[in-house]
This record gives structure tokens, sequence and C-alpha cells, in this order.
């Protein structure tokens, strides 16, 4: 049985309490109206985004174009009315920050554990003979997935009470003055939009708990009758986890931008969150190995995980290409905004998230006799992670907070909180059953698999 040392015990409640005061100095520090006005007088504030959904924009664009030239008076009244509307405009910005970096990470390592599970399905479903040697790492970093449903689910009710402005769509008011958000108010309505989120985020919790109850009833089991059923419930799963991953890609992110739309989306969300959860399975089987645990996992099997981690971020690489050159060729102005506003205001993570999540782990996974040793893993894992966390925050911010983007106090007590939970609740949880799953019958397999 492994134990939840106290070092590491303390380390994560010390991130979480560091966290928790990053996010609160976050809140604070969100400048009111004055602050803003003097930031733009100074010339510290920014313009519009042009993929920004406030409205204000579409009503400078009109203020613009019917500016009555006949007097200087009337010129200075449409003049203060549209730099009022651009100080409420960079206000909302402001005020969004520190939501949308706390929602970044939020539904980041929240998706690590549903790509882990998913990752555990197809290992079930295809009775891989390898990687039963790892299904108890998998099903501990699992175990988060119920906390951080519960924290995702609560900020996505906030939204719909309107304690932010994620999702622009659920401002009535807004959507009364734009036609095409009003063509799709019958699917982007706050009731249908928590139904949708409570049946996904329900359907995987309750794939976890039968996966994992029917995993340590096997241990003790005199047949195979509870690997049958995991066998049957991962097939089932899989098929459930296909459909509500894209419509949850869709609703959870794609909808920041409601006036852009992706047929590519849903798979490109999917390779950047399954290759982060197979990341975090190596990086944790390489912890409890240097803490004398697991012995039986040999150097094959990091090999392995290290092939996953290489091959889906190619894959990732290759949806991210796909999208991003159809979309680019094509010009067409509602469909490639949404790249000039990243690379305009967000340039350095822009460019910095491929070097990460592409040119990196090329260089240096591609190399088979890399894929063998720890530090290197470690190293690729640490850099594909935070570059998939860039991945999240490109996809999220620009819709929500415009160019008025830092990486400051909200990103970092973000960052560390939800780290600091997620270390505890997983090294908790491999705690409660042993580290191999004896009871599996392809276990003897797995044990023995050299590549």
């Amino acid at each position: 049985m492994y134990t939840f040392s106290s070092k590491l015990k303390t380390f994560s409640l010390a991130l979480m309490v560091l966290g928790i005061i990053g996010i609160g100095i976050g809140f604070m520090s969100v400048p009111n109206k004055e602050e803003v006005k003097e930031m733009l007088k100074q010339g510290h504030g920014h313009h519009e985004s042009a993929t920004s959904h406030d409205t204000h924009e579409s009503k400078d664009s009109h203020v613009k174009q019917n500016v009555s030239h006949d007097t200087h008076k009337s010129e200075e009244v449409h003049a203060d009315k549209e730099h009022e509307e651009h100080v409420e405009h960079v206000l909302h910005q402001q005020q969004n920050k520190p939501w949308s970096a706390f929602y970044v990470a939020c539904i980041f390592f929240m998706l690590i554990s549903v790509g882990v599970l998913a990752f555990y399905a197809i290992q079930q479903a295809a009775q891989a003979g390898w990687s039963p040697i790892l299904f108890r790492v998998m099903e501990g970093i699992t175990g988060y997935l119920l906390p951080g449903s519960i924290i995702f689910f609560l900020f996505l009710v906030s939204s719909g009470f309107h304690l932010n402005h994620i999702f622009i769509w659920m401002d009535e008011s807004v959507v009364a003055k734009d036609h095409l958000l009003q063509a799709k108010v019958g699917y982007l309505n706050v009731p249908f939009f928590l139904i949708r989120a409570a049946i996904f985020l329900a359907g995987w919790n309750i794939y976890r708990y039968v996966s994992r109850k029917n995993s340590i009833a096997q241990d003790s089991a005199t047949d195979h009758s509870f690997y049958k059923k995991n066998f049957k419930w991962a097939a089932g799963f899989l098929v459930f986890f296909i459909v509500s991953e894209s419509i949850m890609s869709w609703d959870w992110i794609m909808s920041v931008d409601p006036h852009w739309y992706s047929t590519l989306f849903g798979w490109y969300v999917f390779a950047s969150f399954f290759v982060s959860g197979i990341t975090t399975i190596a990086l944790v089987t390489l912890y409890l190995k240097s803490k004398g645990y697991l012995e039986n996992v040999n150097t094959s099997h990091i090999h392995d995980l290290a092939k996953f981690m290489f091959g889906i971020s190619i894959f990732w690489t290759y949806l991210w290409f796909s999208q991003f050159m159809l979309i680019w060729y094509s010009d067409i102005p509602e469909e490639v905004t949404y790249f000039v506003t990243r690379i305009e205001n967000y340039n350095l993570p822009f460019f910095g998230m491929l070097v990460m999540n592409f040119l990196f782990p090329l260089l240096i996974l591609i190399n088979t006799d890399f894929k063998r040793l720890s530090w290197i893993i470690v190293m690729a894992g640490i850099v594909i992670l935070f570059g998939h966390y860039i991945d999240f925050y490109n996809m999220i911010m620009p819709a929500t907070v415009g160019d008025q983007w830092f990486i400051g106090w909200s990103e970092i007590g973000s960052i560390l909180f939800f780290l600091g939970l997620f270390i505890f609740v997983v090294f908790n949880t491999l705690t409660k059953a042993p580290l191999v799953a004896k009871g599996n019958p392809l276990m003897e397999e797995s044990k023995h698999f050299h590549y």
C-alpha cells in the first residue's frame, strides 16, 4: 500500500494556501472605472480585440459610421460617448481577468483527469496486456475528477447567475442586439447549458466510480466477472465520451467565442487534454518508482507511455495546423479573426505554445533511447503540461479579456491552487487501494512486458 508522505501532503496544502492568496489578490486588484480612465489616459490601456464579444465594439463602428460632421459639438458628443463605451469595455475585460484565469486552471486540471479516464477506458476496452500494472495509477489520477467536477460545475452555475461575464451569450441585453446569437438561443441558453454540463460530468463520474469499484472487487474475486463488467462499461463509456467530449468542447470553450466555430475543435481540445493526461500518468508513475513503489514497472512501460506522449503531441500538431491552415488560407473574415486576434495580441503565448507542444516533444521524444530515461520524460512532461495550459489559455483568454492579458496574481494563484488540490486528491486516492491490481487476468503479462 502506498503511504502519502507528510512532506508531499504539506507541499500540496502549501500550494493551495498560496493559490488562494494569489486568487484573492487577483480579485482585489481589479481596477474600478476611475482607475481604468486614468490607465487609458496614461496610455497603458489597450484597444478592444477583434474577437471581443462585447457589443460595444459593434456600437463603436456604428457610431463611427454615423457621426455627424455638421457641427463640432456633435462630434464631441459622439467622441465622449465612444470614450465612455471604451472605458466600460476595458473595465469589463479587467473584471473578467481573475475569473478567466480561475476558469482556465479549473478546466485544465479537471480535463487532465478526464483524459486519464479516457485512456484507462481505452486500455480496458482493448484488453491491453502492457498497461494493467499502471491501472491503479490511472485510477488514482481520475480520483480528482469528482472534486474537480464539483468546483467546475459551481463555476458554470455562477456564470449562469451573471457573477462573471465569461460567456457573453448569457447576457440577454447582448443577445437582443446580436442576430447571430439570437439564432443560437435555442442551444445557447443557461438552463440547457447547465443540464448538458450536469449530464456529461455525471456520466464521467459514474463510469469512474463503477470501474474503480469493479477493479478493487476483482482483486478478491474467484472469477473474472468484474473484469468482464469493466470491459463492457469501458466500451459503453467510450461511446458516451466521444459524443460528450465534442459537445463539451463547444459548450465550455468554443462558446466563449460564440460567433466563431471550427469543425475540428472537438478533436483539437481532446488531443490537448489527452496528451496532458498521459503525461501525468508518466510523471506520477516515475515519482512512485523513485519512492520504491511499482517495482514491476520497467523501462518498457515508460517507453510506451513516452511513445503516447510523442504520438499524441504530433496528432495535436496535425489538428492545430489543419485548423489554422484552412482558416487562414480561406481568409473568411468571420473565421480568420480568431487567429488574427491571437497572433496580434497573444504573439508570445500563441507561438510559444507551438514550440512547447510540438517542436520540443519532436526533438526530445523522437529518440527511442530517450524514451527510457526518467529525467528526459520528466523534463519533457513538465514542458508539455505547461504548453497545454498555455493552449487552454490561448483558447479562452482572448475572448474574455481581449488584449488586457498578462501573467499575474490571478493566473499564478489559480495554477498553484489547482495543482495543490490535484496533488492532494490524487496521492490521497492512491492510498485507498494496493498499487497493483492483482486480480486483473492480464497482470502477469503486464509485469513481464518488454518492448
